[in-house]
């Protein structure tokens, strides 16, 4: 059985989309995929880039076209009364559910549907307390071990050159956003394409203006 890490912060839409998306991708293999909740904010950091959100014109357009994909998959999706925003709380208490930090897929949806389902405020007291007592969390989502695991996970994708969410690591291989989907399914599949050179050779490729 193959193994899938699926490096995921529910402050991305394309991280929903691709959530819903993923079952109907893996269909006819047997995988196991293992969610492990990043701080989305960190890794841009890291890599010195900033999120679609942070760019006005872009802003527009990625919330135009995260609604417009929902409406073809036939699933709801709703911008949150605010966003972006801070999912530490949410990132937190995912992990919490699980002794080792593995929050389950239908945590995972849970908290995705906290956030996309009804244009509310993801960080309302109220809703994020209703959210906590749905999901019974068996650590303290504010204590250190749960700290400790964001943190863990975060470094442990950003080690791995993970640039964004979401990202699927399958086989030291990483497959990044929605439309890597249809890839990682060729991948599963077998398609040859994998085992010719050309994986490997986009990193040699020059790079072509000068750096600052």
């Amino acid at each position: 059985m193959k193994t899938i890490t699926f490096y995921v912060d529910f402050v991305s839409p394309y991280a929903w989309l691709a959530f819903q998306a993923l079952p109907q991708a893996l269909q006819g293999h047997r995988c196991e995929v293992v969610y492990k909740p990043v701080l989305l904010g960190a890794i841009l950091r890291h890599q010195g880039s900033r999120g679609p959100a942070e760019i006005p014109p872009k802003r527009d357009w990625t919330y135009r076209h995260v609604l417009w994909l929902g409406h073809r998959q036939g699933m709801l999706l709703q911008m949150p009364a605010q966003h972006p925003f801070n999912p530490v709380p949410l990132l937190r208490l995912a992990l919490a559910t699980d002794p080792r930090g593995r929050p389950s897929a239908a945590v995972c949806k849970a908290v995705f549907r906290h956030v996309w389902d009804g244009g509310h405020d993801p960080l309302d007291p109220q809703r994020l307390a209703a959210l906590e007592r749905r999901l019974a969390p068996v650590l303290d989502a504010n204590g250190l071990e749960v700290k400790a695991l964001l943190r863990a996970n975060t470094a442990e994708a950003i080690a791995l050159d993970v640039f964004g969410t979401p990202t699927f690591e399958l086989d030291d291989k990483l497959f990044w956003g929605l439309d890597a989907l249809p890839m990682l399914r060729a991948y599963l599949d077998g398609d040859p394409w994998f085992h010719g050179p050309q994986w490997d050779q986009v990193s040699r490729v020059s790079y072509g203006l000068p750096r600052a």
